[in-house]
């Protein structure tokens, strides 16, 4: 393989591929960072370094927001959002039941 051929495939992988591979990667670590959003008040609560609650609209949209880009995966049939997203629902409402029945 001489190297104008690769610089070609080099080219091409940048201009076809790593727009997608890296708007997909962006998508999916802001959903991780929409379900870590309120971890730390979570976890403040529970070990009783703080007794404020986040504010109800802010859970609100947070999880809004979520709900949203659940449901966006599902009509796209994106498996690793849909995982994602779940996961980290299962793990709000975990920490919120062990907030609640403390």
């Amino acid at each position: 393989m001489n190297w104008p051929s690769l610089v070609d495939v080099v080219r091409n992988f940048v201009r076809n591929y790593f727009a997608k591979i890296s708007a997909e990667t962006l998508g999916w670590l802001a959903v991780i960072l929409f379900n870590c959003a309120l971890v730390p008040t979570m976890l403040a609560i529970m070990t009783g370094l703080s007794d404020r609650t986040p504010s109800l609209d802010i859970v609100g949209f947070l999880w809004a927001g979520l709900i949203m880009l659940f449901f966006r995966a599902i009509v796209l049939r994106d498996m690793l959002n849909i995982i994602t997203i779940g996961v980290g629902f299962m793990a709000q409402a975990v920490l919120m039941a062990l907030i609640l029945f403390k």
